[in-house]
């Protein structure tokens, strides 16, 4: 029944009803709550500007522009007041300023102070002075509705000009004794301000909203990244692996025929060995096999390992790239997937140069040490006409992912002349070298 009511309601009416909600809401709904002004953010668009001597005090510069205006609302009640008795001069001139500064406290209490006031304060100035609005009160609303609306949201500044509207046709036609009108004036003054407020507000939470969605996206951006980063090793590892697991099946099954008359035990433990490395490899396929696109093609030739360095190097010397290697150490077979990560490492690293280093030298430096493997890719500072091409951040991040999925370290960072240096270190063990 209660479902059937709402949905027969006409969509004006909803419109009404929300509407009228959201008066209470703004207005009504803890109107005396207790919200200080806090000061401004050091890191605001205004005050990062600012040095950072004066940065600490601007951040109360609202309040002080509160308390100036309520300084002044005081100046114009005292002097329309000059020559009156002193308790009326006394509430006259205090009281509109008190309900300015009630504003940095108590903002929503503010405005239905302010608008309570207004008839008293008009009949105690004099007949010439304004009505329904005195000076001085006409001054102090103005400055209450600017400052409850920069204060709240744009909805609350539009019910709170409605609420003024209303109060100065309802003081017009029941309240007026002969006075004349300054409503016309109050109305397209507290219009005007109000909004200029409420399109500062939007143009902020506008500003805020790209912002976050900027940092969402920038965000966004890494982690896919990191992803086809990860999706990248994923399948050259799955391709380096599946290659062994091939050779071990077809190994286990031909040893057999190489031995003449092989006891049966050796024969079955061949049999056992090619069983299980046919249920190694279809379980790899299944499990690392997902992370292949649709459109991809597992490579005709073996992944490329560190005795294909030279051939890179050859590469992007023909690309117009003045390149060094250089190889310390005794050089030995190192576990495929150390191998290919380590390719990959230069390879990148030497594309990097290319795109955003046009016209640097680089050099290569590969270390065999005891306990691993350790490369440097440096390159100098750009030359020539031709600009850096942008990238996509791949690169370091694949880099970092390589490195970090061997257990390694990696920097990548500017030099003091200008241009880049990467380096890793790979950890390699004494069983991993000799597998």
């Amino acid at each position: 029944m209660t479902e059937t009511r709402e949905t027969s309601r006409s969509p004006e009416f909803r419109l009404a009803q929300g509407a009228l909600g959201g008066l209470r809401k703004d207005l009504f709904h803890n109107a005396f709550a207790y919200r200080p002004l806090l000061p401004s953010p050091p890191d605001g668009r205004l005050l990062r500007r600012l040095p950072e001597r004066i940065r600490g005090r601007m951040a109360w510069a609202p309040h002080a522009a509160v308390a100036v205006c309520a300084f002044f609302v005081f100046l114009i009640g005292a002097a329309v007041a000059d020559g009156s008795a002193p308790p009326l001069m006394v509430v006259y001139a205090f009281l509109p300023a008190v309900i300015v500064l009630l504003t940095l406290v108590r903002p929503v209490l503010a405005f239905w102070a302010s608008l309570a006031s207004t008839p008293f304060l008009a009949y105690m100035g004099e007949s010439g002075d304004g009505w329904p609005w005195a000076p001085n009160s006409f001054a102090a609303h103005v400055v209450v509705l600017t400052v409850v609306a920069a204060r709240t949201r744009p909805r609350t500044a539009a019910w709170m000009w409605v609420l003024t509207c209303g109060y100065a046709v309802f003081a017009e036609f029941f309240l007026g004794i002969g006075y004349s009108t300054d409503a016309p004036q109050l109305l397209f003054f507290a219009a005007l301000a109000l909004l200029v407020v409420t399109v500062l507000q939007v143009r902020r939470q506008a500003e805020e909203q790209v912002t976050a969605q900027q940092t969402v996206t920038a965000h966004e951006r890494s982690r896919r990244t990191l992803l086809e980063e990860r999706t990248t090793i994923a399948r050259e590892l799955h391709d380096v692996v599946a290659h062994h697991m091939s050779v071990v099946a077809i190994q286990a099954e031909a040893a057999p025929y190489r031995v003449e008359n092989p006891p049966p035990e050796l024969e079955q433990a061949f049999v056992t060995i090619r069983e299980n490395a046919v249920a190694a490899l279809t379980e790899l396929r299944r499990v690392l096999g997902v992370v292949r696109a649709e459109d991809y093609e597992a490579p005709d030739a073996p992944q490329p390992t560190l005795a294909d360095l030279e051939g890179l190097v050859a590469n992007v010397r023909d690309a117009g790239l003045d390149v060094e290697k250089t190889v310390t150490g005794a050089v030995r077979e190192l576990p495929q997937g150390v191998e290919l990560s380590a390719y990959r490492i230069i390879q990148e690293a030497l594309s990097n140069v290319l795109r955003h280093a046009p016209g640097a030298a680089a050099k290569v430096e590969v270390s065999y040490v005891l306990g691993g493997l350790g490369l440097r890719i440096v390159n100098g500072p750009a030359r020539g006409l031709v600009k850096a091409s942008p990238g996509a951040g791949h690169g370091i991040t694949g880099m970092r992912e390589r490195v970090t999925m061997l257990s390694g370290e990696m920097t990548a960072e500017p030099t003091e002349d200008g241009g880049y240096e990467v380096t890793a270190f790979i950890p390699v063990t004494r069983e991993g070298t000799e597998q």
